[in-house]
């Protein structure tokens, strides 16, 4: 399982995650559209691919991404060039960027139309949690999907959580935000008090 990993979007999250999965022996290439966010890649020893179509081939199993709106995601997936377009039906998708409920549940019905296995995975923990792989995860998705799943997200999380049909992941992650916004609130709030 997941002998070749693509891995998209390697920013502060993105990148420790990717060199998680690449010490645990796992064959990972990497991609991003920001030129720095690849020279700090290519200095922690990932191996980089200068563009998609190079990236997202026949052979790959798992696809991983670490986005930052919906937009994105949507773009990468569903795009005229897009993932569910490249990969076999074999291959899992992963979406760990934090993006909208709708936006996962689509870009999952149009894999599940392919026979493509995915799950939202948003992750909490901030970039310490991504070094030290403690993260917390929270999934959406298929009990089967995310059984094939938790072995790649043990590697980069300690907390995994199946929060139920796709979607809950982002779901449970705006929960997660915004009960940590109304915490945040409260203290500065006494602060100022």
């Amino acid at each position: 399982m997941s002998k070749s990993i693509a891995f998209i979007g390697v920013g502060n999250m993105g990148c420790p995650m990717a060199e998680n999965l690449m010490k645990a022996g796992k064959s990972v290439k990497v991609f991003d559209v920001s030129k720095k966010m690849l020279e700090i890649a290519r200095d922690k020893n990932l191996e980089i691919i200068a563009n998609l179509d190079d990236l997202i081939t026949a052979d790959v199993e798992t696809v991983i991404t670490m986005l930052p709106e919906g937009k994105h995601s949507k773009d990468v997936y569903l795009g005229e060039s897009g993932i569910i377009n490249k990969v076999s039906k074999n291959c899992l998708l992963i979406d760990c960027s934090t993006i909208d409920i709708q936006t996962s549940i689509e870009i999952g019905k149009k894999a599940s139309e392919k026979g493509i296995q995915m799950i939202d995975a948003p992750v909490s923990g901030g970039v310490m949690g991504a070094q030290k792989a403690t993260l917390n995860i929270m999934v959406g998705g298929s009990k089967e999907a995310f059984e094939k799943a938790l072995p790649l997200l043990k590697i980069m999380g300690k907390n995994i959580f199946h929060a139920g049909d796709l979607g809950s992941g982002n779901g449970a992650k705006i929960c997660n935000n915004m009960a940590l916004g109304i915490a945040m609130i409260a203290a500065s709030e006494s602060c100022m008090f």
